[in-house]
């Protein structure tokens, strides 16, 4: 049976990158994510916040990337895979934990920088995936919308203002198809069936 290994996740960088550069001359960093998940607890009410805390590993030219331009509290999206670690501890235990392999780091806009009239997204995906490496600079549309933060959000917000401009067009040929005068009913369809 096949398996499924997918995790997308957005967060904050609990730490600054820690890079590395193999024997093998491959490129690695590790990135300390924290993600948050707020809820009212039932018993007493109150809002909970509970914290997750995920290693992620980043090989090649991403690597490079995350090191040069990420640092400790900025916000990323990482899509990529989950791997357990396991190893045995000076003490003889073992031990093993999670972590996730990343295949595609999204920059997101850091705390402050929304503010601003522009933003810059970054999108640098794994050498082994088929989407080019790319960097860009967007001004920020003025619209009901905010600016998108990341490359998920814009494909959204693209998706919205398609269905938009469909709905107005479907208004305005409604208007224009629309007799002038009052409407009458047709009198139900009256037929001689054979039974």
């Amino acid at each position: 049976m096949a398996g499924y290994n997918r995790v997308v996740l957005v967060g904050n960088l609990t730490r600054d990158p820690e890079y590395k550069q193999l024997t093998s001359g491959q490129a690695v960093c590790r990135l300390g994510l924290a993600t948050n998940r707020q809820y009212k607890n039932r018993q007493s009410g109150e809002m909970v916040q509970e914290v997750c805390f995920i290693d992620i590993d980043v090989w090649g030219a991403q690597a490079d990337s995350c090191h040069q331009y990420l640092q400790k509290g900025r916000s990323v999206l990482v899509e990529g895979r989950l791997k357990l670690d396991t190893w045995e501890d000076p003490s003889g235990q073992n031990r093993s934990k999670h972590s996730v392999v990343a295949d595609r780091v999204v920059f997101l806009s850091s705390a402050g920088e929304g503010d601003t009239a522009s933003s810059t997204t970054s999108s640098f995906s794994s050498p082994r995936s088929s989407e080019p490496v790319k960097a860009a600079t967007k001004p920020q549309k003025e619209s009901a919308m905010p600016a998108p933060e990341s490359a998920l959000e814009k494909e959204l917000f693209d998706q919205i203002e398609s269905i938009k401009k469909k709905n107005q067009s479907k208004e305005l040929k409604a208007k224009e198809d629309k007799p002038v005068g009052e409407f009458k009913d047709q009198p139900p369809f009256e037929d001689e069936l054979p039974f």
